[in-house]
């Protein structure tokens, strides 16, 4: 034991209850998992459940290794490529919305070569755009409130990085979108000019509802929310919670996962209430909230305004998709189609996960004092608006 207090020591560097948040997520993603694809596995691979479970492991592995490995470099390294990032997203969203593989109606992802590995090219441009958008703000303290300088500049990507995810996925943009809105209120941007672009934003939705590929799709899933009847994956989904009680039925004992559409990625919450019961669902949010909270106070304690809205930015952006996921399972928001994270079967999302999380624990290490990257318009001691 001694021996590992010492590796994880010198290895795990940030902060530690980060750290043991993602490893517990991580270990519980992979038994969840396992038992929701059981189905899956008997349609798709003749019933070897050790196929998704080796799949999965994998992918969790590589996540915990980007993770390490991202977290091992200043953050402040990754504010130099994110504009170069930002421009390779938004020519692979075009590409993909034009000539991507298509699933459920929706072009999101594009196949790598040689591994044959399907990659949603927005992920990559949620993480882009969020380094891009703390790296701008945090250049622009001191002259936030001038809308043609600091804040034009900004709107523009948001307004073009969001609007080519919702062509393809509206709920993503949303969700995106709403942690842009977060990032700039504790950036300090003047509330007028945010009202300003939640209302360009709220035009731009309606557009892409109207024109883009999942416009139906989301008019349908509002419309049944709001209807009558409840659609078939909710009502598999409380009957998994509400056979859970409140210890559940035990690890792999789940009977609505023969049943249950997405069991492994959509509702695995549902799954996660069924066999561990009300006790384990309550576990899982407040693992969340502790990551929430442990991400905030690395935003609080940053030496440098980059470093704190970097780490808001981030951490926002995993809660919301969080909270979304568990809310759309327990009934109180439409049917969205969004994963987990860090508990759902994913393919790069799991890796891009990981690396938000690097970032966010290289703010906590408590980098080195000055500007040796040459952003020298930040604020070494910044003073950020209060949730």
């Amino acid at each position: 034991m001694t021996a590992i207090k010492e590796w994880a020591y010198r290895n795990l560097k940030g902060d530690s209850l980060i750290w043991s948040i993602v490893l517990l997520l991580s270990i519980f993603s992979i038994l969840v998992v396992y038992s929701a694809t059981g189905s899956l596995a008997y349609k798709y691979v003749g019933g070897n459940t050790e196929y998704y479970l080796m799949k999965h492991g994998a992918l969790v592995l590589l996540s915990l290794f980007a993770m390490w490995l991202v977290h091992r470099i200043d953050y402040r390294y990754y504010s130099k490529v994110s504009k170069l990032l930002l421009y390779v997203s938004a020519v692979l969203l075009v590409v993909t919305w034009q000539f991507g593989s298509n699933i459920n109606e929706a072009s999101r992802w594009l196949s790598i070569p040689i591994i044959n590995q399907a990659f949603q090219p927005s992920d990559l441009a949620k993480l882009a755009l969020i380094v891009t958008l703390a790296n701008m703000l945090a250049k622009r303290q001191h002259n936030i409130a001038d809308f043609q300088k600091a804040i034009v500049p900004m709107l523009i990507w948001i307004g073009v990085i969001c609007g080519l995810i919702a062509m393809t996925n509206i709920s993503s943009a949303l969700m995106l979108f709403g942690t842009c809105m977060v990032v700039l209120f504790i950036g300090r941007v003047p509330v007028k000019f945010i009202a300003m672009l939640i209302f360009i934003g709220g035009i731009s939705g309606i557009l892409a509802i109207s024109f883009g590929q999942r416009g139906g799709t989301a008019k349908s899933r509002i419309e049944s929310y709001f209807g009558d009847e409840i659609p078939y994956q909710a009502q598999q989904a409380y009957a998994a919670i509400a056979t859970g009680g409140l210890f559940g039925k035990g690890p792999g004992q789940s009977d609505q996962r023969n049943f249950l559409p997405s069991a492994y990625s959509d509702f695995i919450y549902a799954i996660i209430i069924e066999e561990y019961g009300l006790i384990g669902g309550l576990s899982v949010l407040m693992l969340y909230l502790g990551l929430l909270y442990r991400g905030m106070k690395a935003t609080t304690n940053s030496d440098t305004a980059y470093g704190g809205l970097l780490a808001s930015g981030l951490v926002f952006s995993i809660i919301f998709q969080a909270m979304i996921n568990i809310g759309v399972t327990l009934g109180v928001g439409p049917i969205t189609g969004v994963t987990l994270p860090l508990l759902s079967m994913g393919g790069t999302s799991q890796l891009f996960f990981g690396i938000a999380l690097g970032m966010i624990l290289s703010v906590t290490q408590g980098q080195l004092e000055g500007d040796t990257l040459g952003n020298r318009n930040q604020t070494k001691k910044p003073q950020f608006n209060a949730l």
